[in-house]
């Protein structure tokens, strides 16, 4: 299992099939933060944020681990979000 942690709404436990669809959306936000398309940007980060809400297992408040992969919260500017998804984005391929 993987620790996902949303900034602003906790951390969860994803599985593998969540952890390849985030992948996915990661390097969709890539793409389209090159493209400096904000529009496209925001919708993919705010289902990046919705699937890991809908899908994981959230760690109850107390619990501290560390956590593999951070996703900035959705109100992540462009210019923010051009020094965060280059390379391979958030989720090292």
């Amino acid at each position: 299992m993987t620790i996902v942690r949303v900034m602003g709404e906790g951390q969860f436990e994803v599985d593998e099939a969540v952890l390849e669809r985030l992948n996915e959306l990661d390097n969709q936000i890539v793409e389209e933060v090159a493209r400096a398309n904000e529009q496209r940007f925001r919708d993919l980060l705010h289902e990046m944020i919705e699937l890991v809400k809908r899908e994981a297992s959230p760690l109850h408040p107390s619990t501290i681990v560390p956590s593999d992969i951070i996703i900035p919260p959705a109100d992540l500017s462009l210019e923010e979000a051009k020094k965060i998804f280059k390379g391979e984005g958030i989720i090292p391929d």
